[in-house]
């Protein structure tokens, strides 16, 4: 099983879009995942689940022991002002430290609307997970300018299809 994290909170988001159609490419390999997406956390996560309030949210609860049992991760990742999401730091802040990511696999995804393809966003991350004990897959796919790459909600460009089979088969073996 492969849990897949749709790096944003915003409504309608093509992360959200490319986590589904990596959700079908895995399944096309014969792999099982599910979709952790960050738009339905809990309205009151960011005061009820952090810190102090570790473990004291019972709707956030279930996506944190989710996290922690789960082995293998794809994370899709938006740019955000140079960097990724803060909605995705701080739900990383949320789980349990350091046992949640320590020893585990994760493929990152980045998505930009402009040319960077998110390459620093999964630099900053990258660093995050290595901090964190993560192993993480050297095949990060850059879809730039993605937004003209989609037509009703699916990548139309065949090259970055390619890149996202490429990277799901080599998770899978990871």
């Amino acid at each position: 099983m492969i849990t897949i994290i749709s790096g944003t909170n915003r409504k309608n988001s093509i992360s959200m879009q490319v986590a589904l159609q990596y959700q079908e490419i895995l399944k096309s390999e014969g792999a099982d995942s599910t979709i952790i997406d960050l738009e339905k956390l809990p309205n009151d996560f960011i005061s009820s689940a952090l810190y102090e309030n570790q473990g004291t949210n019972v709707d956030f609860n279930p996506i944190r022991d989710h996290m922690k049992e789960a082995q293998k991760f794809v994370f899709i990742v938006p740019e955000y002002n140079g960097s990724f999401p803060g909605i995705l730091k701080t739900f990383l802040d949320a789980l349990e430290f350091p046992g949640t990511l320590k020893g585990k696999k994760c493929a990152i995804v980045g998505l930009s609307s402009g040319m960077q393809g998110a390459v620093m966003a999964m630099s900053h991350l990258t660093d995050i997970f290595n901090y964190l004990g993560m192993h993480v897959l050297a095949n990060k796919p850059k879809l730039m300018r993605i937004n003209g790459k989609m037509e009703a909600g699916k990548i139309t460009d065949e090259s970055y299809t390619k890149r996202l089979k490429d990277q799901a088969k080599a998770i899978i073996s990871f």
